[in-house]
Order: structure tokens, then sequence, then C-alpha cells
């Protein structure tokens, strides 16, 4: 049985699974922000590499790495989630986070997309298991939601909501918009919580000038400049800091 917070999560993440690529996956935002992503830990990777996807959601990391030839596994807390990426062909077991040391093997690389380990109380009791699970010289690919987003600060100042446009600042966990209390660790903090076994090659910046999933209202046109302004400034100090997420691209040492 899991602890009440845990199963509090599971629950509201159940709630929203039939909704999730509706109001993120498939939209504009989302698929630019994936593609960001994709676009930096497609290159460590190789046909037939393993890899396990950390808080899977319905699948759409899990399906895109499969489909360029990748054996997948993945994990999720949520049963709805887990169903929806089943029914996608996806290899992928109802367990939470905290739990991956109870998965078998190794893998050539673990993944984490989209603010899974933001909801994480403590960060650093998974990293001996990642160690194990990923082997000598594999890669650890983690994005979260990160401590300042320029964009949602400025969006809800101008809507009058400080409590949202300043949430991110708060170093105590929070609730998010689905009543989960999240985390938004800063890149020393996620540094120093793999760093025994695991060494940061490169940050980059997730949605700096392409908003968050609530910004409505963009054209297409607009968002694909965006875009295109992201993908120049992406791993630049300043500007990366500005973003909605952060990737982080590890090396098991």
């Amino acid at each position: 049985m899991f602890p009440p917070s845990k199963q509090l999560r599971m629950g509201n993440f159940d709630a929203v699974a039939a909704r999730y690529d509706g109001l993120w996956t498939h939209t504009a935002i989302g698929r630019l922000q994936r593609d960001a992503v994709w676009r930096r830990v497609d290159p460590l990777l190789r046909p037939g590499d393993s890899v396990l996807d950390l808080g899977c959601g319905t699948g759409e990391d899990a399906l895109h790495l499969t489909s360029m030839g990748m054996r997948v596994h993945a994990i999720d807390a949520s049963a709805e989630m887990v169903r929806i990426a089943r029914s996608r062909g996806i290899d992928a077991t109802l367990l939470v986070i905290e739990e991956i040391g109870q998965v078998p093997g190794c893998f050539d690389a673990v993944i984490s997309n989209f603010g899974a380990l933001n909801c994480l109380e403590d960060l650093s009791a998974i990293r001996a298991p990642l160690a194990r699970l990923v082997r000598p010289g594999g890669h650890l690919a983690i994005c979260v939601m990160g401590r300042f987003c320029l964009w949602e600060t400025a969006w809800y100042v101008a809507k009058a909501q400080p409590r949202k446009a300043f949430r991110r600042w708060n170093r105590r966990p929070v609730a998010s918009s689905i009543g989960v209390r999240v985390s938004y660790p800063s890149i020393r903090q996620l540094r120093q919580a793999f760093q025994q076994d695991f060494r940061l090659v490169e940050w980059y910046g997730v949605g700096i000038a392409v908003p968050p999933s609530y910004v409505a209202g963009l054209a297409g046109r607009t968002l694909a400049r965006l875009a295109a302004f992201d993908r120049r400034v992406e791993c630049l100090p300043l500007w990366r800091a500005l973003s909605d997420h952060r990737l982080l691209i590890l090396r098991r040492t």
C-alpha cells in the first residue's frame, strides 16, 4: 500500500489521464516543447538500446523511442496513464518513481520528461537505484519544471494572480493546478542529488520563448518563430534560465 501522499498523486493523475493528450501532448505548444527534448535525447541513443521511461504518462515518449528501434520499458504512478500507454503498445508498469529499485535489469538510458521528477520529495533517494539501472557510460535525461519561468511570471502578473505568478519561487512544495504537490529544484540541487554517480554533461532550456501550454491565442506562425529562437539560445546561460522546463543530460560515471 502506498503512503497517502503517493495515493493522492496517483488519483489526481488518473483523473486527468483521459484529457492529458488534449491538454498537452497534441497541442502546438506541447509538440514544440517535446520536439525540443527529442532533438537533444535522440542523438544519445542507437537502435537496439534499452531505455527506461520514468513517469511515462500516456506513452508519447516511449512510442517515439520505440519507433526509432529502442527497447523501452515505462513506469507511471497513474493506473489510467498506464492503461492508455499499454493500449498504444507500450510495455508499461504501474509503479511510483520512488520504487524504481523494484525494476530489474540494466539500461542504456533512463529518461523522465516534463516534470515527473518535480513530484518527488527527495531526489537524492533515487540516485542509488538509478546508478544500478544505468550502465556505466549510459545516460540519464531528465526534463523538470524550473524554479523561474519568465512566461509564467509575466502571464499571471498581467492577470493579477500573484500566487501563480511566483509559485515557482517557493522553496517548499506547492500545489499544482491538478492538486499534486510539486517542488522546483535548482540546477545546483539537481546536480548535487545525482553527482555521486552521474556527471552533468549539459543542460538546456525547453520553452524559453515558446510559452507554457496554458498560454492561448498564439498563431502557429508565431509559435514557429518562437521555437526557432529557442533553438538558437537553448544552451546559453542567461536565456536557458528563463525557460518553462530544463532538460539535463547526465552520464553514468
